[in-house]
């Protein structure tokens, strides 16, 4: 088989698999909570101050932080393409950032 080929093949794969993942996830978190009135920080089980934000430790500043964090994952001070908040909201999702 041809090199492009086969490797364009390979990169539609990878896509129909991220692409069913995330509709299977969606269907999976809908399930749980149709009406979507559960916080992130419920979701994540992270522990959270009176105000209900989620209590975590800020990876690209290496600060405490009080943040709401939404149905994906994200706390409020997410970046989109920063290396640390990529790993941070992984982290969450995996239920491995540092809380205080």
């Amino acid at each position: 088989m041809d090199d492009r080929l086969e490797r364009v093949i390979r990169q539609q794969l990878r896509e129909a698999g991220k692409q069913f993942e995330e509709a299977r996830r969606a269907y999976a978190e809908a399930k749980d909570d149709p009406d979507g009135d559960d916080s992130g920080a419920d979701r994540y089980d992270l522990p959270t101050g009176d105000d209900g934000r989620a209590r975590i430790v800020c990876r690209r500043h290496a600060e405490r932080r009080a943040v709401a964090v939404d149905a994906e994952g994200r706390p409020s001070c997410f970046e989109a393409d920063h290396p640390d908040c990529e790993g941070c909201a992984e982290d969450v999702r995996d239920g491995f950032v540092e809380t205080w």
